[in-house]
C-alpha cells in the first residue's frame, strides 16, 4: 500500500521538479506543467500518462487505475488509487510522469544516475 510520503521525497528531488499546493492539494510540477497530483484526502494520485495508452492501462488493472474526469480527458492524465499501489510502483509512475515533461537529456541523465530505477 503506497502513501503520499512514499513519493514526496522523489517528486521533490527530481531535476526541475517542485512541490506546489493548489487549494490544499499537493502537486508536482516542472515549470507550470503538473505531472502528478494528489487528492485532498491523499488517497488518490493523478499522473501524466500518454492518452493513447490510458484505456489499455485502465482495462488491464481497473482496481488500481481510473480514467480521468471528463474535464481532464483532453490531457495526458490517469488517476490511481494509492492504496492499490505498492510504494515502488507509485514511485515508478511518478518518475515516468516526470519523464513526459522534462527534456530527454535530463531523463537520460536520470537513467544513468539511477540504473535500477527509482526503487
Amino acid at each position: 500500500m503506497a502513501v503520499i510520503e512514499d513519493v514526496r521525497p522523489l517528486g521533490s528531488g527530481l531535476e526541475r521538479s517542485y512541490e506546489a499546493y493548489v487549494r490544499g492539494r499537493l502537486r508536482f510540477r516542472v515549470t507550470q506543467i503538473v505531472y502528478a497530483a494528489f487528492s485532498l484526502d491523499e488517497c488518490e494520485m493523478g499522473f501524466a500518462f500518454p492518452k493513447e495508452e490510458r484505456a489499455a492501462l485502465v482495462a488491464s488493472e481497473p482496481h488500481k487505475f481510473r480514467m480521468p474526469s471528463p474535464s481532464e480527458m483532453r490531457f495526458n492524465w490517469v488517476r490511481s488509487d494509492l492504496a492499490a499501489l505498492d510504494p515502488a510502483e507509485a514511485r515508478e509512475l511518478v518518475v515516468d510522469a516526470w519523464r513526459m515533461v522534462v527534456p530527454r537529456k535530463i531523463s537520460r541523465a536520470y537513467d544513468l544516475a539511477h540504473p535500477n530505477g527509482p526503487g
